[in-house]
Order: C-alpha cells, then sequence, then structure tokens
C-alpha cells in the first residue's frame, strides 16, 4: 500500500521525553500544530505539556500504551492529526504501525512499511545487503529459530559470536557469547528480553569481530528519486552494546572512506526504495574493512551531531519530505563543518553495573547558554523518572571547530550539568571524555571495558564534599551564621561502604566542621559567601569557594559539589549486612516486573547461581544467589511486579559442598 503524502497541519508524536520535545520544537517553529500522547505513568510529563494538546493511551506498560496501535490512531483522531512523527524506540521501526497508518490515510513521517519490512528485520536486511554485495559480517540468518539449529551455526561460526534480535535496536535481545556452554541461557535471554522490547523473539547470529569501530552513515531519501547521504557518526563508546557517546566526523574515516561508506549506503537505500531519514551501520575492523549491521529506518538519538556538523534540521527534513516536498539539498552542496560530540545522560548506578534508576527529580540545571552546548530532555523539577522506559533523560551536545574544542567544551557543560534525585552517569560521562585514550580518538566498542574500569567503581568523595553534606542534613537557615546559636551537632553519614563522623559548631563567622573517616581526622571552617538561593549554595571552606547543591527526600541527602552528584544517608545499623554475601535477602534493585524465576521454596543453589529475572527500562536484570544455600522464602512470581528495594528470595547459608 502507498503512503500518503500531503501538505498537514496537525502532528501527533508516537513517542515520550527528549524525543517528542525536540520534534514538537520543529513542527513548532514550522507552524504546525502538535499532539502528544501519554501514558498513565507520564501524565505529568515535560512533552505532555509542551504540546498544544495531549491524549492518554493507556497504562504504564508499554505494550498497553505506547505500542498499542490501535490506541495511537484512536488519539490521531480524537486529536485532529493527520500526521504521525513516530520519534525513535517503540513503533519508530514497526511495519505493521507504518501501514495502519497508511490506511488511516494518515501521513506517516518516515519509510514506507515495505522498507521498513526490507531492512528493519535485520535478517532480512541482511539476505538483501548480501545480495546486492554489500560487505557483512559473517553469520547464521535462517528462518529455523530452534536451539539446537542455532547452537550448530554458532560451532560453524566460530566462537565468540553475536547473538542479536531481528527486530528493534537499542542493544536489546544482544548478547555476547564466549563458548558453547553458555548458548542456551544467553539464547533463552535474548529472546525474552528482545520479545518484550519488539514483540519479536527471532534471532540472528554473527561473528564477533573484537574491538571494531561502531560507524553509521546517515541518509536521506526523498519521493522523488533523490537519495543523499549526510556523513558518519563513530558510536564506538558503549555499554551493554548501547551507545553513551557519539561524534561526528568518526576520526577514523578518512575523506576516501567516507565516499566509499556514503556511496554504499546510498546504493543500498535507493535498491529498497527508501524514504525518509535512516541509518546503515557498519563495523569498522582495524584494517579499514567495513562490514554491514543494520539499517535504522527511522532518526536516531545521535542525529544532533549530524545536525551540528551539517548546519541542517533533520526533524524539518523529515516533515517536509513527507509531505511531498524535494530534498532541498544535493550531494555536492553538502559540507561538514568542524567537530560534534554527544554524550547520553542516563538514569544509572555506574557501579552498579549500569543499573538503570527511576525515582523523583529533586534538582535539574541543565548547562546554561554560556557553555555553548545544545542539551535535548525530558526533564523538570518535581517531575520524575518512571521504571517503564528507557533509561537516558537527555543529551548533550557540543560543537567545535576541532574535535578537541568540541571535547573541552563539552567536559565542562558534563561536569556543571546538576540531576539530583537518581542515580545517573554524570560522573563518568565526564571520566570518559577526559581519557587520554579518547582524547586521542582511540575507541572501539571496548573502550570502557578496557579503560574504565576504575570509574565504575564507587568513588569517595572528598572530604570538602562531605562537609557539604553535614551542612545540608542540619538544614543551615537563609540567616548569618552568627544568627545559628552554639548548639554543636554530631552525626554519621555514610555512603556505600564508606563511613564519616562529622561534627559542627556553629561560630561567629560559620560553621567549624571536623570530620573523621576511620583514623583520619581533617577540621575546616565553612562560611557562607552568600545566602542560598534556588537551592544552591557558595560556600568557603579553608580559603575556598566551592559551589554547592543540595535536595533532600527519604532515600538520604544528595549533592552536588565539584562537577559530581552524591547521595549520603545518615547511618543506620539496620542497613548492615554481614560479610560474605550480607544476611541472604535478595531484593529488587529497582522497580520491574518478574519474567522468570528460576527456583522454588526449598531448592538449594550455588553462589552465583540465577534466582529471578526483572525487566525494567526495557532490559533484563537477573538476581543471583549471593552464596550457596536453601530458597528459605519466594515471593516474585512470573507476571508480577517488584518494588524498588523489596525482598523476593531469601537465601539461608549452607556449606557449599551440601548443594545438589
Amino acid at each position: 500500500m502507498s503512503m500518503p503524502f500531503r501538505p498537514f497541519h496537525t502532528l501527533l508524536i508516537a513517542n515520550r521525553g527528549e524525543i517528542a520535545v525536540r520534534i514538537m520544537c520543529t513542527a513548532r517553529r514550522l507552524g504546525l500544530r502538535t499532539v502528544a500522547v501519554y501514558s498513565e505513568a507520564d501524565r505529568t510529563s515535560l512533552h505532555v505539556t509542551q504540546a498544544d494538546t495531549a491524549i492518554c493511551v493507556g497504562p504504564a506498560a508499554p505494550r498497553e500504551s505506547y505500542l498499542n496501535i490501535n490506541a495511537i490512531l484512536d488519539a490521531a483522531r480524537r486529536g485532529g492529526a493527520d500526521a504521525i512523527h513516530p520519534g525513535y524506540g517503540f513503533l519508530a521501526e514497526n511495519e505493521e504501525f507504518a501501514g495502519a497508518v497508511a490506511r488511516a490515510g494518515i501521513v506517516f513521517v518516515g519509510p514506507p512499511a515495505e522498507a521498513i519490512r526490507a531492512m528493519g528485520n535485520k535478517a532480512e536486511a541482511k539476505r538483501l545487503m548480501l545480495a546486492a554485495g554489500m560487505p557483512c559480517v559473517p553469520g547464521y540468518e535462517g528462518r529455523d529459530q530452534s536451539d539446537a539449529t542455532l547452537s550448530a551455526a554458532a560451532r560453524d561460526i566460530g566462537y565468540p559470536v553475536m547473538i542479536k534480535a531481528t527486530a528493534g535496536g537499542g542493544g536489546r535481545g544482544m548478547r555476547l557469547v564466549q563458548d558453547a556452554a553458555n548458548m542456551p541461557a544467553a539464547l533463552a535471554s535474548a529472546r525474552s528480553e528482545a520479545l518484550a522490547a519488539f514483540g519479536s523473539d527471532e534471532l540472528i547470529l554473527e561473528r564477533a569481530i573484537l574491538e571494531p569501530r561502531h560507524i553509521e552513515i546517515q541518509v536521506f531519501a526523498d519521493r522523488h528519486g533523490h537519495v543523499i547521504h549526510l556523513g558518519e557518526r563513530d558510536c564506538s563508546v558503549q555499554r551493554r552494546h548501547q551507545k553513551l557517546i557519539e561524534e561526528a566526523p568518526s576520526p577514523a574515516v578518512s575523506p576516501e572512506l567516507r565516499k566509499s561508506m556514503g556511496e554504499a549506503a546510498v546504493k543500498a537505500a535507493r535498491a529498497i526504495g527508501y524514504v525518509g531519514a535512516g541509518t546503515m551501520e557498519f563495523l569498522l575492523d582495524r584494517t579499514g574493512a567495513f562490514y554491514f549491521m543494520e539499517m535504522n529506518t527511522r532518526l536516531q538519538v545521535e542525529h544532533a551531531v549530524t545536525e551540528a556538523i551539517t548546519g541542517l534540521d533533520l526533524v524539518e527534513w523529515q516533515l517536509r519530505v513527507a509531505a511531498g516536498e524535494a530534498l532541498p539539498t544535493a550531494q555536492e552542496s553538502i559540507v561538514l563543518d568542524g567537530h560534534a560530540i554527544e554524550v547520553r545522560l542516563t538514569a544509572e548506578d555506574v557501579a552498579a553495573g549500569f543499573l538503570p534508576q527511576a525515582g523523583a527529580v529533586l534538582c535539574w540545571r541543565p548547562p546554561g547558554a554560556a557553555h555553548g552546548v545544545r542539551v535535548d530532555h525530558g526533564l523538570y523539577e518535581g517531575g520524575d523518572v518512571p521504571p517503564h522506559y528507557d533509561s537516558m533523560v537527555a543529551k548533550l551536545v557540543a560543537h567545535g571547530r576541532t574535535r578537541d574544542e568540541a571535547r573541552r567544551k563539552l567536559h565542562r557543560a558534563v561536569r556543571d550539568c546538576v540531576l539530583l534525585g537518581v542515580a545517573s552517569n554524570q560522573g563518568f560521562l565526564a571520566d570518559c571524555l577526559e581519557h587520554p585514550a579518547f582524547v586521542k580518538g582511540e575507541v572501539h566498542t571496548g573502550f570502557i571495558a578496557q579503560h574504565m574500569s576504575k570509574a565504575m567503581k564507587n568513588i569517595c568523595p572528598d572530604t570538602a564534599t562531605v562537609a557539604a553534606a553535614a551542612i545540608c542534613e542540619v538544614g543551615w537557615p537563609d540567616q548569618d551564621a552568627a544568627q545559628l546559636g552554639q548548639t554543636t551537632v554530631s552525626l554519621d553519614l555514610e555512603l556505600g561502604s564508606y563511613r564519616w563522623n562529622a561534627r559542627l559548631q556553629p561560630t561567629g563567622e560559620g560553621i567549624d566542621v571536623t570530620i573523621q573517616q576511620g583514623n583520619e581526622v581533617d577540621a575546616m571552617r565553612f562560611i557562607p559567601v552568600r545566602k542560598p538561593a534556588d537551592g544552591v549554595w557558595w560556600l568557603e571552606c579553608n580559603g575556598q569557594v566551592h559551589r554547592v547543591v543540595r535536595a533532600r527526600d527519604s532515600a538520604g541527602i544528595h549533592v552536588f559539589s565539584q562537577g559530581r552528584a552524591w547521595r549520603f544517608q545518615p547511618s543506620d545499623p539496620r542497613r548492615a549486612r554481614v560479610k560474605d554475601g550480607g544476611n541472604g535477602a535478595v531484593a529488587a534493585p529497582l522497580t520491574g516486573r518478574i519474567v522468570a524465576v528460576h527456583v522454588a521454596n526449598g531448592d538449594t543453589v550455588q553462589a552465583g547461581q540465577s534466582l529471578v529475572v526483572l525487566e525494567a527500562m526495557k532490559m533484563e536484570h537477573t538476581l543471583t544467589a549471593p552464596f550457596a544455600g536453601r530458597i528459605t522464602e519466594l515471593s516474585a512470581q512470573v507476571g508480577g511486579q517488584a518494588r524498588a528495594g523489596g525482598k523476593l528470595v531469601q537465601v539461608q547459608a549452607i556449606a557449599e559442598e551440601q548443594v545438589a
């Protein structure tokens, strides 16, 4: 069925968060009316208030709201929308959705369903590209999806192999398997995660190319036969097979290689009758050889770096192409100006293995205009980060004349960005940007594993930050230090495994602070430089002025100081755990849906054995036994909801040799 195209006046954005807000900005500039959709969990989200009208499409679970095609189409009718932009994720690469939009007589801002079908499924896309002579990674794309066939194919390919979901992207349903022994569990986990994220559990296998660069080419096509590319992006810095830092152009791509990869991408897009924005993704090995991986038939998160170096608005191009206009620029007119780098700010606990986090946004201070960076986000103070969706909450993009200028601008902006209330990867991003290997442009998909293991651990803050947290705990009134009285306050603070005792004594000039950590004792005097405003304090400590942002909730004392956010808690003996695995209580690390329970009451388990699998923020999280023992309590049930901190399993320790 051909896709309708015509001028339109009302655009529904079938997505949420920062991408919905970003699309609305361009639509508003072009004079279009906008319609937002939201789940019950997103009722107060920023994208809802930014639209001209917003319509609820169902409960929090994506399958019942953002992935509910009938609900989205009904919202389009109710909102008077004559066009739909799918954003990225959710239904953006769903051929059924694109076809349903066309049958409803609504303009779909994306490629035709036939192109999504051809390239949206990794197995079909790879078969097409092989037939077209595109270099592809050796692998298996067959229709037989049995464990036996996939395991046999993996042996033929040779380990290590990569399992990938044929639908969707973003690292969901992707597993690196080192040997045959781990293949069955990896297949089961990949299928489950892919089904939850994309509604399909079909998989492909590929030989794992070790330490490649992840390079993608931005292509654009109109309905008049014009297809061009807008250069490449280097998306090699990843965790959990998901991109974390992207840049354009790539430090490893020469003009000759760019031309070769760009021509291959354009040829492939033309062969399938592509229309709109799309991305051809490649692996680039150390020799300079490139291999086709997949095509994303949508706008990408990282489109902003391409916009920065080309000066183009790709969402505007999408809207104009969907309305039937021709591309405004020919290939020879595309000029890449300078360098751009983007980081993804995510609500994640880095030290816990990038575990997604949810919670209230107590403080949000994005870098101001003086930093000269672009910030796309869907946050506001008083809002929250729900547990049901992706953990990315914002992206920061810097452009400079050179790569190092862009990197330095971005590093400064990241260090000045304040998010309190939920743990984030802000400090980790800053560490990545100043690592010597990144500074040199020497990155690959194993960059984080190779270079950033130390930055992924809990970092002990210095005493000045701890003192600021102590001051926040007692609550410094909005008055001069001389009016605080002479009461001495003593409190114990903890952050992970670190402990401090802080004593505060008000004086006529400020507050004298004594902090003891183990056998080390530090003394300092804090003087308010000016009264606090908007949660921001300027404090002088031993002749140095510090900017401190603080907030409090039931989870503890949240402090931003010297480029990092911390969450301290008053010490509580009840949180103490005995050595070597604690008391055996296995709690949910975050709110999520229970998708698998691998044990029963009375079972004996080995240390590290999988007990329960949670699905949250589009990812699966496996909870394991802390030590060898017997299951004495089990409250987890498949399909049930687990709350962060809630106990799911109790393991009673027994000797290792007693485990069957």
